[in-house]
């Protein structure tokens, strides 16, 4: 299921929704966060950003496992593709942290509850938001390194 689709590798495609939406979705958070009347007009769609990036972590991650198991590459290709496949791994954890924050936020926004509380879920939301977009960020360029940086850089991989 997570293997191909039309002849192209599902990673190859899916990853692409993981880098565009988790920033967005960050960047949105932070934005929120930080400045308050934007959160009832915001808000909602930035959770709705978050969940659509969060439901493409696990696909691009099992696609990943497909596509590593297809590809036979070895010396410092491989190398990168494991450093790359284990960074990958981890982009679930903050992004599901910075969900569950901008959903506090969003909750604790209808509820009208500004305050300590919220100013504390705010500041979570920050962290977590720049720790899952610097995530996916990492993860990202080891991936396309894994794929271009021979064509780039050849002299790295001699």
């Amino acid at each position: 299921m997570f293997d191909t689709i039309l002849g192209l590798p599902v990673h190859a495609l899916v990853v692409h929704a993981v880098v565009v939406l988790v920033p967005l979705a960050a960047v949105g958070l932070i934005a929120v966060a930080v400045y308050p009347p934007w959160r009832r007009p915001y808000l909602p769609v930035v959770a709705l950003v978050a969940t659509a990036g969060l439901a493409m972590v696990p696909v691009a991650t099992m696609s990943g496992r497909k596509l590593e198991a297809r590809i036979h590459v070895g010396g410092v290709i491989a190398d990168r593709v494991q450093h790359h496949a284990q960074m990958g791994r981890l982009v679930i954890y903050p992004t599901l942290l910075m969900w569950v924050l901008a959903l506090a936020m969003l909750y604790l926004d209808r509820k009208q509850q500004v305050g300590r509380g919220m100013t504390i879920v705010a500041v979570l939301a920050v962290v977590g938001a720049i720790a899952a977009a610097g995530q996916v960020a990492i993860t990202g360029h080891l991936g396309s390194k894994s794929v271009w940086g021979c064509t780039t850089q050849p002299e790295d991989c001699s």
